[in-house]
C-alpha cells in the first residue's frame, strides 16, 4: 500500500489510499492576492500568520508555503525569493505544528526552504521539463524528501490526458534514476477548468485510477483550478472533491477554510471507511452545548475520579 510520509519537528501526517483524505491549505500564497503580496514586499507578515492559524484550525493536514512575490525593487525572483521563503518557513512551523509543502518555481527558494524547514516536508513542485528535472530531484534526493510531480514538460500541458500520463510516468522513472522512490512521488495530473474543458472533470477522474494502478503513485491537485470562472465556485468544488476521493485521489491544494468543502471531505472519507468509528465526522457536527450544560459522560468521569480519590 502505497504511503507518502510527510513530517513537521513533532507531527507526521500521511498520504495514502487507505489514509483520511490530505488537505494542503494553499492561502500562504501571494499569487492573484494584490494586499497579501504588498504586505510581503513591505515585510509585514500579519496575513500570513493569521492563514497559517486559521487554515489548521479549520482542519488543514499539511500548509503550502509559497513567497512568489514580484518586488517592484527588484523584480528577480532568483535573488528576492529564496530569503522571503526561508523567513515564511521559519515563521510558519514556529506558529503551527503540522507538516509543510515547500512552493516554488524557483529551485533556490526551494533548497532555501528546505535549508530551514524542520522535519520532513512535501516539495512543490518538479515538471517533465528537463532542465526542472535536472535541478529538483537532485534536491528531492538530498534532503530525502517528497515531492509533488506535475504532469507537463518542455512541451507544455497537453489537452491529452494520455500525454498526461506518459509526463508522470517519465518523472517517476527519470526519479528512480536518482533512488527516490515512487511512495514518494505525488502526482499532480493537472485539473482544468470545467468552464473552459467539459471533459476535464472525467480525464482527471480516469488518471488518477491509472496513476493509482499502473504508477502505484499518491495523486493531488489544485482543487479550485475546476470551477475557475464559474458561479458558485464552491458548490462545483465540493462535488468535484468526493468525487476525485472515489476515484482514488488522495490529496489536493485547497482552501480549507470553506466549511462546505470540508464537509464534503469529511463525508467522503466516511463513505469510503477512512474515518474510524466515524469520529472525526461527529466530532465535526456536534451540536453545540448549551450554557452551562455539561458534555455527556463528563459528570461520570468527574465522579468517577472523586470515587477513586
Amino acid at each position: 500500500m502505497t504511503r507518502t510520509i510527510v513530517e513537521s519537528k513533532s507531527r507526521t501526517a500521511i498520504i495514502g489510499f487507505d489514509q483520511p483524505f490530505c488537505v494542503i491549505g494553499e492561502r500562504i500564497n501571494p499569487t492573484g492576492r494584490k494586499v497579501l503580496a504588498a504586505q510581503l514586499e513591505a515585510g509585514d507578515f500579519s496575513t500570513v500568520e493569521k492563514d497559517a492559524l486559521e487554515q489548521v484550525a479549520s482542519g488543514a493536514t499539511m500548509l503550502d508555503v509559497n513567497a512568489g512575490v514580484v518586488y517592484n525593487s527588484n523584480p528577480n525572483p532568483n535573488e528576492t525569493e529564496p530569503p522571503l521563503m526561508r523567513q515564511m518557513i521559519e515563521l510558519v512551523q514556529g506558529l503551527v505544528d503540522v507538516p509543510l509543502c515547500i512552493d516554488s518555481s524557483v529551485p533556490g527558494a526551494l533548497e532555501a526552504g528546505l535549508e530551514v524547514c524542520q522535519g520532513r516536508p512535501l516539495l512543490n513542485s518538479v515538471t517533465g521539463e528537463e532542465e526542472r528535472l535536472e535541478r529538483v530531484l537532485p534536491l528531492v534526493k538530498k534532503y530525502n524528501v517528497p515531492v509533488v510531480a506535475i504532469s507537463n514538460d518542455d512541451t507544455g500541458i497537453s489537452m491529452d490526458p494520455e500525454v498526461r500520463f506518459a509526463v508522470a510516468k517519465k518523472i517517476v522513472e527519470r526519479a528512480a534514476d536518482f533512488g527516490i522512490p515512487a511512495h514518494d512521488i505525488v502526482v499532480d495530473p493537472l485539473m482544468m477548468p470545467i468552464g473552459a474543458l467539459s471533459t476535464a472533470g472525467l480525464q482527471v477522474f480516469t488518471l488518477v485510477r491509472r496513476l493509482r494502478e499502473e504508477l502505484g503513485v499518491n495523486t493531488t491537485c489544485g482543487a479550485s483550478n475546476v470551477s475557475f470562472g464559474l458561479p458558485n465556485r464552491h458548490g462545483i468544488n465540493a462535488a468535484f472533491l468526493p468525487m476525485a476521493i472515489a476515484s482514488g485521489m488522495t490529496s489536493a491544494i485547497m482552501n480549507p477554510v470553506r466549511p462546505q468543502e470540508m464537509d464534503a471531505i469529511r463525508a467522503a472519507n466516511l463513505l469510503m471507511d477512512n474515518d474510524p468509528n466515524g469520529a472525526a465526522w461527529i466530532k465535526a457536527n456536534k451540536p453545540p452545548l448549551a450554557e452551562g450544560e455539561a458534555e455527556a459522560g463528563a459528570r461520570g468521569r468527574r465522579e468517577g475520579r472523586r470515587r477513586r480519590g
